[in-house]
């Protein structure tokens, strides 16, 4: 049996550590840094951990309903979420993921986008 990508990177423990190094970045990001500003972060790193932890397989789930009930009220557009998806990206390859799990991760995001992005950059 085939473990799933969840598992082979050491389950949420180590996913915990990548979505911490995640918003260490999205913090530096003057695109990013504003939505964070009035947020709890070990809550939000804790729900985003289980979030990219369902993205690999894992135990957790959102569904697409509740995305879009939680991010329609950010107001986020397509550059901020390119923005989010490039330093995803960054910090799963800073933790030596390998390219095919990185675009499997890359994948599960954008086929949630419609759910995230609510508004066109003007």
């Amino acid at each position: 049996m085939t473990q799933s990508m969840f598992h082979r990177y050491g389950g949420f423990a180590s996913v915990s550590k990548v979505v911490s190094a995640f918003y260490d970045k999205a913090l530096d990001s003057p695109l990013l840094a504003p939505y964070f500003e009035n947020v709890e972060m070990s809550k939000q790193i804790e729900h985003q951990t289980k979030f990219i932890a369902s993205l690999m397989g894992g135990p957790a789930s959102y569904s697409n309903e509740e995305l879009e009930r939680v991010h329609s009220r950010l107001n986020i557009n397509e550059a901020e979420f390119q923005e989010m998806v490039a330093l995803l990206k960054e910090t799963l390859e800073d933790f030596d993921f390998d390219d095919t799990d990185i675009g499997a991760v890359q994948s599960e995001m954008m086929s949630r986008k419609r759910f995230i992005v609510v508004r066109e950059v003007a």
